[in-house]
């Protein structure tokens, strides 16, 4: 396992794949390295990109609604993605993207050590979940696996193409906040 500093070094150094060649910035984390939760998307978008942060850009903004909604404090969440730098055009990551930079989201698991991992959207369900699933299917449900609780839901720019996702994706957030809550009240005793 590597430490911070030089999770951060190597993925900066990065270039095992072509997305390194066309990035503005590595995006590699958001939100608090000691939390009990990690969402997990796809990549970074244009915006994600320019900023150097994941969520940032308006499906950014629609988690964040949704999370302080929800009233999850800031120290409660911390934000990855599956690829640390942008595909052209917004695509999604090939397979070959991914596999080459999910080393890089395991050793960020290692080092948060979260509870509960929510997959934002069917890249993130495919390689952390299950190549076959669909998110359709499965979104919503819990799956224990390995010491953690997985809940895969629509990504949140899923939402803003279809809003009849949006009461979907609140239910599913609920049940992780619920979940969380029940986690650490066990974790206090």
């Amino acid at each position: 396992m590597l430490s911070w500093e030089q999770l951060i070094k190597d993925c900066s150094d990065c270039n095992r794949c072509n997305l390194g060649r066309t990035r503005s910035n590595i995006v590699i984390e958001r939100g608090s390295r000691n939390a009990p939760l990690m969402f997990v998307g796809e990549g970074p978008g244009e915006q994600e990109d320019l900023q150097g942060k994941p969520f940032v850009g308006p499906a950014g903004k629609l988690l964040d609604l949704l999370l302080d909604a929800l009233m999850f404090k800031k120290d409660e969440y911390y934000i990855a993605n599956i690829v640390k730098c942008r595909p052209p055009g917004n695509r999604v990551p090939l397979d070959e993207e991914a596999e080459k930079c999910l080393p890089f989201l395991r050793n960020q698991v290692l080092l948060v050590k979260p509870q509960i991992i929510v997959c934002l959207g069917s890249t993130a369900m495919k390689y952390i979940i299950d190549r076959d699933a669909r998110i359709t299917k499965i979104r919503g449900q819990w799956i224990e696996r390995k010491g953690f609780w997985i809940m895969p839901t629509f990504h949140p720019a899923a939402l803003l193409r279809d809003e009849s996702k949006k009461v979907l994706m609140w239910e599913d957030i609920k049940k992780v906040k619920n979940k969380l809550e029940s986690l650490c009240q066990n974790r206090k005793i």
